[in-house]
């Protein structure tokens, strides 16, 4: 019978690149770690021990789906999201390539001009590595939309997330489908890739068909696709990989990861099954993946891949000043809240903000009752306007209202203008808007003076990474860096997903055997 001293089992729960046998001896069970070949060779000799149970390796590479990983050049299944006004920076998506990983640069909010510069740092930087952009949808400005997907194919980015979309656009579809063609082989390909970020089934489904014939039919007509393009188009999916955005910071319906990612899994065969599509579709999950367990369940539950966003604006990678790390870095899993959306602000969109050591989701809120309310600025209260005035706005009305129309001049967006000059409403709504807006950005640039109206996109997973990470060396923001937190959640999946293993055996474990801390990438590394 081969060696049988037993090792401490957390040690060899850690060693995710070998399996682990139990023994059963006379009293105990006794935990080894062995190649497969022990199956065959143990039990040549006269013993009463026997393997109670096996648990076979799980490796951070075979984690997800093997063939989003292959599309996309990936070593590992795991996305860090685009957050907007660059918060997800050149610097963030650098260290994910470089770590066998992927980001997407946050470009919503940023002018042309900006996103144009990140784009020429991140090709001459990563060259092949992977990595892509962020488009989101602008309901109140197609333009500028559609101007984001024509700097995008001049510099043959070819790989977007699609976020915040309620219906296919113009320019969404016009970046799916051109440059597609047949190759020598007959088969269809397709330079542009979209990974769709959805948390509403009836957007899943448009995603999931092929461009509405439409829209398709527009840009044919205005001479922006070939007739070749437009009749491959019906042969494709709007996007070939989607992403079940659950209870996430910023853009979210709140939806719960346990309903939302097997209903996104079974559209998935639905549309496979209708439109028998070459290359398989794939589903990943976001919105509360902040633990090894979260990212265990995720995986556990079918996703092809995960992707974190709020966990990595406290990183020190991310574009947004310190002061909001610190905060972040203190907040709880109850420390969020909804407020209005400013890019949807009419239709009641929201957002989720961080609520500690904020007034803006409070303040927000307010803006938006009254704008619903009433049909002009003018129209409200007096005392709702002075405290509009001296507290939120920090300006006069009109003064306000003049430095939003500067606003509007710059991006080349006149039409809200001349519509607010004729429309007392709309001119109120621009106006809200604008605080939205701004208390981004103060965020961003750590505007001491409008700290108590910081936005800070954020879900409750910050609350349980903190929770996580409490007495380690990631407890405080100096120390977070977005690949080594991406490593830990990963290698601790593994842990996790090899301990449940032992557990559906009917092995009890010891106490605190599945349990594992975050460590450095340098001690991850020695265990791969």
């Amino acid at each position: 019978m081969p060696d049988e001293t037993p090792n401490p089992l957390n040690d060899l729960l850690m060693q995710v690149n070998t399996s682990i046998f139990a023994i059963q001896t006379e009293d105990k069970i006794n935990f080894i770690s062995k190649d497969n070949n022990f199956f065959f060779t143990a039990f040549k000799e006269n013993t009463g021990h026997h393997i109670k149970a096996f648990v076979p390796a799980v490796r951070l590479e075979n984690l997800g789906d093997e063939g989003f990983k292959k599309r996309h050049g990936l070593k590992y299944p795991y996305i860090a999201g685009a957050m907007a006004n660059g918060i997800t920076s050149a610097a963030m998506v650098k260290t994910m390539a470089q770590n066998g990983m992927m980001g997407f640069f946050g470009a919503g909010g940023l002018c042309l001009e900006k996103i144009e510069e990140n784009i020429i740092d991140l090709k001459n930087s990563l060259k092949d590595k992977p990595f892509g952009f962020n488009l989101i949808h602008s309901l109140g400005d197609p333009d500028h939309e559609m101007a984001t997907v024509d700097l995008y194919l001049k510099h043959k980015i070819t790989l977007i997330s699609a976020a915040a979309f309620m219906r296919m656009t113009p320019a969404l579809v016009y970046y799916r489908i051109k440059g597609i063609y047949s190759d020598s082989k007959g088969q269809i390909v397709t330079p542009n890739h979209v990974i769709a970020k959805v948390s509403r089934i009836e957007i899943a489904r448009q995603f999931f068909s092929p461009p509405p014939e439409k829209l398709v039919s527009l840009l044919l007509e205005k001479g922006l696709i070939t007739q070749q393009e437009a009749q491959l188009s019906a042969y494709i999916p709007m996007a070939q990989d989607l992403t079940a955005e659950a209870d996430s910071g910023g853009h979210t319906d709140n939806r719960p990861a346990l309903t939302l990612l097997p209903t996104m899994l079974a559209l998935k065969n639905e549309f496979m099954e209708t439109y028998h599509y070459k290359e398989p579709l794939c589903v990943g999950l976001a919105g509360g993946i902040a633990t090894p367990e979260s990212a265990a369940a995720a995986f556990g539950m079918g996703a092809a891949y995960i992707l974190t966003g709020s966990i990595n604006q406290s990183c020190v990678e991310a574009d947004i000043c310190d002061d909001v790390k610190k905060m972040l870095c203190l907040a709880e899993q109850a420390d969020v809240a909804m407020a209005p959306a400013a890019d949807m602000f009419e239709i009641g969109a929201k957002v989720q903000v961080l609520k500690r050591g904020t007034l803006f989701p409070v303040r927000a809120d307010k803006l938006f009752k009254l704008y619903r309310a009433h049909n002009s600025f003018d129209d409200i209260d007096e005392k709702s306007k002075q405290e509009i005035q001296e507290k939120i706005l920090q300006a006069k009305f009109e003064d306000a209202w003049t430095s939003t129309k500067e606003f509007f001049h710059k991006t080349g967006n006149t039409k809200e203008i001349e519509r607010a000059q004729n429309d007392p409403k709309h001119k109120m709504s621009l106006v809200f808007r604008s605080y939205l807006g701004l208390s981004s950005k103060w965020a961003i640039q750590g505007n001491l003076e409008r700290k108590m109206d910081y936005q800070i996109w954020c879900g409750p997973a910050i609350g349980a990474f903190n929770q996580w990470v409490k007495g380690s060396f990631l407890e405080v923001h100096e120390n977070r860096k977005t690949a080594e937190i991406a490593l830990n959640l990963m290698f601790g999946a593994c842990i996790c997903i090899r301990a449940s293993i032992l557990k559906i055996q009917g092995i009890p474990l010891p106490r605190g055997a599945d349990l594992f801390k975050p460590m450095k990438k340098k001690e991850i590394s020695a265990f791969l």
